[in-house]
């Protein structure tokens, strides 16, 4: 099984954004620290700021087998073109958010792409990444 981790607007700033919030650690630190605790495992990454790029990747990658990891960023609360994007694939997806979302604004409690996802996980920091990362390795062996 490959995994495809999706990231959106700002999160290529991990590490220097708001680091009471998102942390001091750069995305691209913890990618080594998934791809050395899943040797296994094909572990892709891919970052976006643009919406419509988002949509294009997961077009290409979601037929086969694997399984997106998305943490769409502000996208989640806004994008009906994202969850399409979602139900339009054969691959699951998890949601992930770095955050509690529901901890904070409330214009972040609401998802526009949950009801296309397998599930969610939030607020667990950057190892949201790998709990999500578990949940698409345990529906795989169902």
């Amino acid at each position: 099984m490959r995994i495809q981790i999706i990231n959106g607007p700002n999160i290529n700033l991990l590490g220097k954004r708001e680091p009471g919030i998102y942390g001091a650690t750069a995305f691209e630190d913890y990618l080594e620290q998934l791809h050395a605790l899943y040797p296994d495992l094909s572990i892709d990454y891919y970052q976006s700021n643009i919406e419509g790029e988002m949509i294009n990747k997961i077009q290409e990658v979601g037929f086969g087998d694997i399984g997106i990891v998305l943490n769409a960023g502000a996208y989640t609360h806004t994008s009906i073109a994202l969850q399409d994007a979602i139900r339009a694939i054969t691959s699951p997806v998890v949601e992930v958010h770095i955050s509690n979302v529901h901890k904070r604004e409330e214009f972040r409690h609401k998802s526009m792409i949950s009801c296309a996802c397998m599930g969610v996980i939030c607020g667990f920091g950057l190892d949201s990444y790998r709990l999500a990362i578990e949940a698409l390795l345990q529906a795989k062996e169902r």
